[in-house]
C-alpha cells in the first residue's frame, strides 16, 4: 500500500508524509537488510502509488519480478492518524484494491525459477477478499509441494474481518504451517473450537502446546513490552522466553513485522531458538525506536548498536 502519515487529527488537515506500508513488505525489507535474498509476490495498481511501492522494494534489494500491475484497480492506501503519544488510529482503503484482487499466477511466479527456502504469509492477505484468499491458499499448497518452510504471522486486523471469519480461514492453514507467530490473543484463531473448550481455552501456553500437537513446528508468542516466548516441538522441545530490549519508544507501528524479520533471519542462518528470539527482540526494538513501518529496520552490521551506552557516538 501507499502510506500517508499525518501529524495529528486528519479532519484538521495539515501535511502528510508519503511512504509505503504492508506487513509482508515490511518483513521483506527487514530480511533484505539483514542480508537475505528476498522475493515479493503481489499486486499493485498501474498507478503512481504502485510504482512507489515497487520502487521502494527494489531500492531495498527486494526482488519484485513476480509482482503484477492491475490496470483495473488502484493500489491500496493506509492513513496513520496519531491521536495521543502512544495511540495511533489506522484507516484502511483496501476494498477493491489491486492487492485484494491478486491472482494465484502472481504468487506462482515466486516458485518458478527456484523454490524459496521459506515463505512468509500473514492473516492480512486472506482478509482482503476471495481472490487474495485463494492466492494465499495456492501459496500453501506450492510450499507443501516444494517442501518449503511456511511462516505465518496471524496479524489479525479487526477492521478487515471478524474473528469468526479469521478463525474459519486460518484454522484450515494450520496443517501447512511450520512457524506460527502470534500475539497471545491471536492464538485461539488458529485452534479448533473443541480444543478451546478444554484446558487451552484461556491459557496461551496450553494453546501453543495444542498447536504443536496439530503439527506446527514452533509457536512464537509476541508479548510486546514483555518480550516473546517460543514453544518448540522439535529437538529437545521446551519453552524459552526472551525479554524485550529496552529502548525509548517512538513508534510501535511495524514492530511486529520487524520482530518476524529478525526471527526468520536467524532461523535461515541456522541459529538456535535462543539466538532467534534474541535477534527478533533486537530488530523489534529498532522498529519501536524509529518512525515508520520499515524505515528503522537494522542491517546486520547495526544489530550490535543496542548494546552501546546512552549518548554513544559511532565515529
Amino acid at each position: 500500500m501507499m502510506a500517508l502519515r499525518g501529524g495529528g487529527p486528519l479532519k484538521l488537515g495539515g501535511t502528510l508524509d508519503v511512504s509505503v506500508a504492508g506487513a509482508e513488505s515490511n518483513v521483506a525489507i527487514g530480511l533484505s537488510r539483514l542480508g537475505h535474498p528476498v522475493r515479493w509476490a503481489g499486486a499493485v495498481g498501474a498507478d503512481e502509488a504502485g510504482e512507489l511501492v515497487l520502487r521502494t522494494l527494489r531500492a531495498e534489494g527486494v526482488d519484485v519480478r513476480g509482482a503484477s500491475r492491475d490496470e483495473a484497480a488502484p493500489t491500496g492506501l493506509i492513513l496513520f492518524e496519531p491521536r495521543l503519544p502512544e495511540v495511533t488510529r489506522v484507516h484502511y482503503y483496501r476494498a477493491g484494491s489491486a492487492g485484494s484482487r491478486v491472482e494465484a499466477c502472481a504468487v506462482e511466479a515466486a516458485f518458478l525459477a527456484e523454490p524459496p527456502r521459506a515463505v512468509h504469509l500473514t492473516g492480512i492477505t486472506p482478509a482482503l477478499g476471495p481472490a487474495a484468499r485463494a492466492a494465499a491458499r495456492r501459496v500453501l499448497r506450492l510450499a507443501q509441494e516444494h517442501s518449503t518452510l511456511v511462516c505465518l504471522d496471524v496479524n489479525f486486523r479487526s477492521r478487515l474481518w471478524s474473528r469468526e471469519d479469521a478463525a474459519e480461514e486460518l484454522r484450515s492453514w494450520v496443517p501447512y504451517v511450520d512457524v506460527l507467530i502470534a500475539s497471545d490473543d491471536e492464538l485461539p484463531l488458529c485452534l479448533p473450537e473443541d480444543t478451546l473448550r478444554g484446558p487451552a481455552g484461556t491459557d496461551p501456553s496450553a494453546q501453543a502446546e495444542a498447536l504443536l500437537g496439530l503439527g506446527v513446528g514452533e509457536v512464537v508468542v509476541k508479548l510486546g513490552a514483555d518480550g516473546a516466548t517460543a514453544h518448540t516441538g522439535h529437538g529437545t522441545g521446551g519453552t524459552l522466553h526472551a525479554p524485550a530490549r529496552r529502548v525509548t519508544a517512538v513508534d510501535a507501528v511495524g514492530a511486529g513485522d520487524a520482530f518476524v524479520a529478525g526471527y526468520l533471519s536467524a532461523l535461515l542462518d541456522g541459529a538456535d531458538t535462543a539466538a532467534r528470539l534474541d535477534r527478533a527482540v533486537t530488530t523489534g526494538a529498532f522498529a519501536v525506536a524509529s518512525y515508520g513501518d520499515w524505515e528503522g529496520a537494522p542491517t546486520r552490521a547495526e544489530l550490535g548498536l543496542l548494546g552501546a551506552g546512552a549518548g554513544t557516538v559511532v565515529r
